[in-house]
């Protein structure tokens, strides 16, 4: 990768915003950051965030409500997005690996893609270890996978660094003026990563609890009384940022027409995987609590997307009302 010294990340975000819209991670009224659309000349300054923002960034190309199709007089008339060129200013190392993931998953979505190929990321290594975070363990993290961004904000002592992970990245620095970094950045980056990832410490029952799943060593007495603790609130799932179920909607339209749209759904609803027939094959909250945890560390789905559906970025931690967030579960499954 090719790096430059940055005088300050204000003066590329300006830069980028001049043709782009612009969204960065900032506080909102109640001082939670959330994804906020910024002007070329806003005068905020950007540092690296202590936390991710509740809420990843896979809404700007997973919609959380979308009409996908229209049907009148017999035909099926697809509904695709308009998109405008954009940048995603600030992302975590966990979220672009998370992104990464989806776009695996959402390889042949023509919506999804429309708004990815529309979109500039740029990410920016963590310099601290995050709450609950277990990035460095998972692979996703501390510091941003080039294969992931097309730029990198690298926030080191007393100096930003930016680096170019993508053709497309070192298109948009054209006309902003940068010095060469100095050559021992490497060294640098790689000695902050390895500080954040001691931060992280081992993390044993992860690795314990993945082992007893895969392993298919816990009973289910063991699911169901974690999924007596689960609320059926999705509120894991919606922070998740590579959870991606949805549902089907039929919404009925004036001359007998119809349009056919997609909402994020939620593998831990009562009613997710019941079929037609009344048969349920997630019927109980263990049932439903195995599938959803089997997704994230289970050997399937790691084969099929290279790597665990888990980014160790800890938002369900955070935001589980039941306390059955990953840390509380793996190290109940993972017990002898």
């Amino acid at each position: 990768m090719q790096a430059y010294e940055l005088d300050s990340p204000e003066r590329l975000r300006a830069h980028l915003a001049r043709e782009r819209l612009l969204y960065q991670p900032l506080p909102d009224a109640q001082g939670a950051l959330r994804w906020q659309a910024l002007a070329p000349g806003d005068p905020r300054p950007f540092a690296a965030p202590g936390e991710p923002p509740p809420f990843s960034a896979k809404a700007f190309f997973f919609a959380e409500r979308e009409a996908l199709f229209r049907y009148e007089n017999g035909q099926f008339i697809p509904l695709l997005p308009e998109v405008h060129p954009q940048v995603l200013f600030g992302l975590q190392a966990c979220d672009l690996t998370a992104l990464a993931y989806q776009d695996r998953f959402f390889a042949a979505d023509a919506h999804y893609q429309a708004r990815r190929a529309a979109t500039l990321l740029v990410g920016v290594d963590c310099p601290q270890s995050c709450r609950y975070g277990f990035c460095a363990i998972m692979d996703s993290g501390p510091e941003v996978r080039s294969q992931t961004a097309d730029l990198i904000l690298c926030p080191l002592a007393q100096r930003w660094l930016l680096l170019v992970a993508s053709e497309r990245g070192a298109q948009a620095l054209v006309g902003l003026a940068l010095a060469i970094a100095p050559a021992d950045w490497v060294q640098q980056r790689s000695a902050q990563a390895l500080q954040v990832a001691a931060e992280q410490g081992e993390q044993a029952d992860l690795a314990l609890g993945c082992a007893a799943l895969n392993g298919e060593t816990v009973d289910s007495q063991t699911w169901e009384a974690l999924g007596l603790r689960c609320l059926g609130c999705s509120g894991c799932t919606s922070v998740c940022p590579t959870c991606s179920c949805f549902a089907p909607f039929v919404q009925a339209e004036a001359a007998g027409g119809s349009r056919q749209e997609r909402v994020w759904d939620s593998c831990l609803y009562q009613g997710f995987q019941k079929e037609a027939s009344g048969h349920n094959p997630s019927a109980t909250p263990g049932q439903r609590v195995q599938r959803f945890w089997y997704h994230k560390f289970g050997e399937d789905f790691r084969q099929r997307f290279g790597r665990d559906g888990c980014v160790g970025c800890g938002r369900c931690d955070a935001v589980c009302p039941g306390g059955i967030g990953v840390h509380q579960v793996m190290r109940r499954i993972g017990q002898p």
